[in-house]
């Protein structure tokens, strides 16, 4: 299941993607939310462990950076015991002083539990878009403002 969101701000390409790229000020955030961050890279990789609450269940997700590619784009994956994940951040320049955030999502399953659960996701479609498209906008806006630590 793809997901995808586009966010336009009034910085610069530059100051969002050192923004979306601050990996210790985006594991502080995490950590504000609730969530349990371990860095598992070594030799430099940026590698995180996270843990949280889903569903009254605490989830665990491996995440680690496969490529940086300044000033527009970073490419995580992860998996978790049911799901793989990949995520892609592209940052565009509209303008000197504005840009916009692509952030897109793949998720797919592991297993028949984890599809079986992507397709009742599929149902409400439209209410989990909305969600992920505030998150990201949210995201962006405290990157904007410079609020992400």
């Amino acid at each position: 299941m793809k997901f995808s969101t586009r966010e336009d701000t009034d910085i610069s390409a530059d100051e969002l993607f050192a923004a979306v790229s601050d990996f210790p000020k985006i594991e502080r955030l995490l950590l504000r939310k609730g969530a349990m961050v371990r860095r598992t890279g070594t030799n430099g990789t940026n590698a995180w462990t996270i843990g949280f609450d889903w569903r009254g269940k605490q989830r665990d997700v491996d995440l680690a950076v496969q490529s940086i590619t300044p000033p527009e784009r970073i490419e995580l994956a992860g998996k978790s015991d049911m799901f793989e994940l990949g995520v892609v951040m592209t940052v565009v320049a509209l303008t000197p002083t504005k840009s916009r955030l692509i952030f897109e999502a793949d998720v797919r399953p592991r297993g028949m539990k984890a599809r079986l659960l992507l397709q009742t996701a599929k149902l409400s479609r439209a209410q989990i878009d909305r969600k992920f498209a505030q998150r990201i906008g949210d995201f962006v806006g405290r990157a904007a403002t410079g609020q992400l630590s």
